[in-house]
């Protein structure tokens, strides 16, 4: 729920017509007050001090139409009006499946290399759906859930940011990842499931063909965009030499992209090829718009009274004019 905006208004508007009569009762007081005493020659007092009740007498035409003023806008009744929106989401719920093989350092996204490009554009992706729950699966010769499905986005970025290449034992066991993966979304209720697989290898080991792991989610209505990760040809790739230096050597990564279409085909979703971070950046923005979540958003007014400070005020006024006039400042008959 959030207040989308606060304005001050009146509930009865009409009733401050009436204060077109206080005008009109100042001219109308001027036009017919007459004086209290009739003296030939007044110079002789213009030098005199005036006393407290003289300013008063003065004062009591300006306290008297202030105080009405007062409390003719509170019988207009001002109220401060709030729009309030609550949103009502039918959000989706997504696992990001990611490949931590060593090939994963390969430096073809220079100055970075494909874990850290991977890592960065997951983030720009997960920072733009607020309203789904979203979590995370690591894999390298085994599958493992990083994070569970949460909305608490802070918490799967800072275990998307310790996420490393060697945290599992080195291979690429893509159905694995997959049956993972769609274990976490197995009980899931929203309208739309989906895995996001990246990966830029073949799958080498595991104990379940990715194909197979596809159709099983695909049973449990699970949608699968693979992305392939990687540039095609010779890439950099850094390698210790006998020396214990870090070097980059071109060397072939392959991608098994027949294996991902079919996998993406299998699960109703699409195959996508990452060559370079803008490319990644592009894939992930299609996925957003295929993925698009339903918010619904309900409006209505809330209301603060405001009514009471000018009746109070213009209460007091009103009073204080009262006992000024009939008991302060009377005057000669």
């Amino acid at each position: 729920m959030s207040i989308v905006s606060g304005k001050i208004g009146f509930a009865n508007p009409y009733v401050l017509l009436l204060l077109l009569f206080i005008p009109l009762g100042f001219y109308l007081l001027r036009r017919y007050r007459r004086a209290a005493m009739i003296y030939p020659v007044t110079r002789r007092f213009a030098n005199t001090m005036r006393s407290i009740r003289v300013i008063l007498w003065r004062a009591l035409p300006y306290i008297w139409a202030v105080g009405l003023g007062l409390l003719i806008i509170a019988a207009a009744r001002p109220r401060a009006g709030f729009t309030v929106e609550k949103k009502y989401t039918k959000g989706i719920d997504i696992v990001i499946a990611l490949d931590i093989s060593s090939s994963m350092y390969a430096v073809d996204f220079q100055p970075k290399n494909r874990i850290e490009v991977a890592k960065l554009e997951a983030k720009n992706f997960i920072k733009g759906r607020p309203n789904d729950r979203i979590g995370l699966v690591v894999f390298a010769s085994k599958a493992f859930p990083q994070c569970p499905l949460t909305i608490d986005h802070n918490i799967l970025l800072q275990l998307l940011d310790k996420v490393s290449v060697g945290d599992i034992e080195d291979g690429t066991a893509i159905g694995d990842a997959i049956i993972t993966a769609a274990g976490r979304l197995r009980n899931s209720k929203a309208k739309s499931k989906v895995i996001i697989l990246l990966t830029d290898g073949r799958n080498n080991t595991g104990k379940i063909d990715p194909i197979t792991a596809a159709q099983a989610a695909a049973a449990l209505g699970i949608k699968i965009y693979t992305i392939g990760m990687g540039k095609r040809g010779k890439v950099l790739y850094p390698v210790k030499d006998v020396f214990g230096r870090t070097r980059l050597m071109p060397m072939d990564i392959p991608i098994d992209e027949d294996a991902l279409r079919q996998i993406a085909s299998s699960a109703n979703g699409k195959y996508f090829r990452a060559t370079s971070r803008e490319k990644l950046h592009k894939i992930y923005q299609e996925i957003d718009k295929l993925e698009k979540t339903k918010i619904i958003v309900k409006r209505f007014k809330r209301y603060k009274e405001l009514f009471y400070y000018p009746l109070i005020a213009g209460f007091i006024l009103v009073l204080a004019a009262i006992v000024f006039e009939y008991l302060v400042v009377r005057q000669i008959p």
